[in-house]
Order: C-alpha cells, then structure tokens, then sequence
C-alpha cells in the first residue's frame, strides 16, 4: 500500500500562481487596457475634429460655388447691360446719321440745281453764239 502524504508545495504553486496572475494584471494587463483606452479616445477625437474639419471645408466649397455662381449671373448681367448698351449707342448713331442723310441730300440737290443753273447759263450763251455761227457757215452769209 502506498500512502501519499500531503505536499504543500502544490498549495505554495497555486498560491504563486494566483500571486503572478494579480500582479501581472497590475503591472501589464491593467496598463495595457488604459493605453488602449487612451488611444481609442484619441482616435474618436480626432474623426470627431475630422468630421467637423470637412464639414467646414464642404461648408466652405458650397460658399465659393455660391459665390462663384452669383458673380459670373452679375458678369452676364453686366455683359448683358453693355451690349444693350452698345447697340443703343449704335442705334442713337444710325438714326443720327439717318437723320442727316435728307440734309446732305437737301445740300446736294441745291448744289446740283445751282450748278445745274449755272451750266445752263454757259450753256445758253454758248448756244446762241454756236447756233448763230451754224446758220451763218449754212447760208453763207452774217446773220446779225
């Protein structure tokens, strides 16, 4: 028959054991999980300052198009006003000049008439005197 007698190094082993597992989670487990912790509240700030940061850019895009949009409607309204612009100026300048074309033509025509007159004149004179001499080389004769 054999007789066991009771060893107490098992009790100091598991007593080490249980010792070792509290302290571990002390001195490793313990700062491990605050670390951890750290880092996941850091990376939740930083999404959260991301997430705000692009809400601000986005915010800020839609501004620019806003304004980019409104000045390039005032730049075709503006365009728009100096076309309208120019073509009055271009059609106060026609009807100007239209309005001038019956005076010149008056000027003209009066210019013509006297002119006209004043070649007759000549042109009377001359006939008498050619008129005469065609009959005086027809008849042979002065004719006075």
């Amino acid at each position: 028959m054999v007789t066991v007698i009771p060893d107490y190094t098992l009790l100091v082993q598991m007593a080490t054991f249980i010792a070792l597992i509290f302290i571990l989670n002390y001195l490793l487990y313990k700062p491990i999980l605050s670390i951890i912790e750290r880092r996941k509240k850091q990376l939740d700030e930083l999404e959260n300052e991301i997430k705000l940061f692009k809400e601000s850019v986005d915010k800020k895009a839609a501004e620019y198009e806003e304004k980019l949009n409104n000045a390039k409607t005032k730049a075709s309204d503006l365009k728009k006003e100096i076309i309208g612009e120019g073509a009055k100026q271009a059609k106060d300048t026609v009807d100007a000049v239209r309005s001038e074309i019956p005076l010149m033509t008056q000027e003209f025509q009066k210019k013509m008439d006297k002119e006209m007159q004043a070649a007759r004149q000549v042109l009377e004179g001359q006939s008498r005197k050619l008129s005469l001499e065609i009959a005086e080389k027809v008849l042979g004769r002065s004719i006075q």
